[in-house]
């Protein structure tokens, strides 16, 4: 049985879990808070090749070059960076690369920061615009299966697939003052 406290901080273990099981060989990811637990686990993984990205619209050119190299990539980025990403997103939706991206959300409830909140609000609508099929997750307990079935639609149907971890499911970023 496990605790809130212990789902709340298990829920990227699950993630890491559904990339191992998948065959996920490639991780791009803009430095987030958010995925961070998830960053570590990649990058302790020796099967993984964890790439730090400068910009998130780089992760769509890591996703296409790997599906070209017989491998499987995921990107991690938090919301604002879809917005980072809208030409580029048009190469995997033409070119029929699977994809997987775990968005940490900004901008929902709770939010301190007014600049997220734009972009936040319009995410799901932008990646669905993109080609993307959007899936959101508030809750530890959907991790798994959310996750899961995710991984499989991208990669047993090379389909674009985007999953949004929303802020009540992260944790609220909260002021330091």
């Amino acid at each position: 049985m496990h605790t809130p406290a212990t789902i709340k901080t298990s829920w990227p273990d699950t993630i890491f879990a559904h990339f191992r099981r998948v065959g996920i060989r490639q991780v791009g990811y803009v430095p987030d808070a958010g995925h961070s637990r998830l960053i570590r686990l990649c990058q302790d993984d020796a099967n993984i090749a964890d790439v730090v990205l400068t910009s998130e619209e780089e992760g769509v050119g890591l996703v296409a070059g790997a599906a070209l190299g017989g491998q499987r990539a995921a990107l991690l980025m938090q919301s604002s960076g879809v917005g980072n990403c809208i030409n580029m997103f048009s190469l995997l939706r033409n070119c029929g690369f699977p994809c997987v991206v775990l968005v940490t959300m900004r901008g929902e409830f709770g939010e301190f920061n007014q600049w997220q909140v734009p972009m936040g609000a319009i995410t799901a609508d932008v990646l669905r615009l993109a080609g993307f099929l959007v899936y959101s997750v508030e809750s530890a307990d959907d991790i798994d299966d959310i996750v899961g079935a995710g991984c499989d639609m991208a990669f047993d149907g090379n389909l674009q697939v985007a999953i949004l971890l929303s802020q009540r499911l992260i944790g609220r970023k909260q002021w330091v003052r």
